[in-house]
């Protein structure tokens, strides 16, 4: 009796050890081209598989980002200071040509019309003219030229040359690595050395040969100054 009783203890005994191993047992292992675990699946837990197709391509390099087309190859940026608004119609048009950012320069006292009296010798423009060391305040705010290679920089002539507060403008920045093209706005005058006035005052700058307007150019003349500036 004891006999019987023991066989059957061992038949459930085997029966429970040999389920206990299917249930436990791990996935075969990746074999290499000898029948042997490859190295990869020896140290690498499932956790630390990539997901197919996640940062992965041919030859299981990560896939490197692709460049930012976004990227800016240099933007163009128009100067304007315009008393009376003469100056600034131009800007604008330039500016839509170029599809560029306007900066306005406001004088900080704007000019009144008793200001820009030229056949007044005691008025405000003619006593600046008359000073080449005066520095008219900008009331504007600053601009910033990060990113800019290229400026249109704008003003009405007065007195045969630019305004003192354009003075103030080009001393106050650095235009290092900017291509600077004056253009001006007159009656009759020419640009005269105005263009060089400032190029001499900045002291950085690429500068080009200005151009005078009368205010009521084309937007086909610009164009064509535009396009044979390179």
């Amino acid at each position: 009796m004891s006999k019987i009783i023991e066989t059957i203890t061992s038949v459930i005994l085997m029966t429970a050890l040999s389920a206990c191993g299917s249930a436990g047992a791990a996935a075969p292992a990746a074999l290499d081209q000898n029948g042997q675990p490859s190295a990869a699946a020896a140290e690498a837990s499932p956790e630390e598989q990539p997901a197919a197709g996640e940062n992965a391509e041919e030859g299981g390099n990560a896939v490197e980002a692709a460049p930012d087309s976004t990227a800016a190859d240099g933007k163009t940026l128009v100067v304007v200071f315009s008393a009376t608004g003469t100056t600034k119609g131009v800007a604008d048009k330039i500016a839509a040509i170029e599809n560029a950012d306007i900066y306005e320069i406001k004088a900080a006292v704007e000019y009144t019309a008793a200001d820009l009296n030229w056949n007044d010798s005691s008025s405000r423009s003619t006593k600046e003219q008359d000073d080449k060391n005066c520095r008219p305040e900008i009331g504007s705010e600053a601009v910033s030229l990060e990113g800019c290679t290229r400026i249109y920089i704008g003003y009405p002539i007065w007195w045969g040359e630019e305004p003192r507060i354009m003075d103030t403008f080009v001393e106050s920045y650095d235009f290092t690595g900017i291509t600077m093209i004056p253009f001006c706005t007159s009656s009759s005058s020419g640009i005269g050395r105005s263009g060089q006035n400032l190029a001499d005052n900045a002291k950085s700058g690429n500068w080009l040969e200005g151009r005078r307007f009368p205010g009521s150019v084309s937007e086909s003349e610009l164009s064509s100054w535009i396009e044979g500036l390179g």
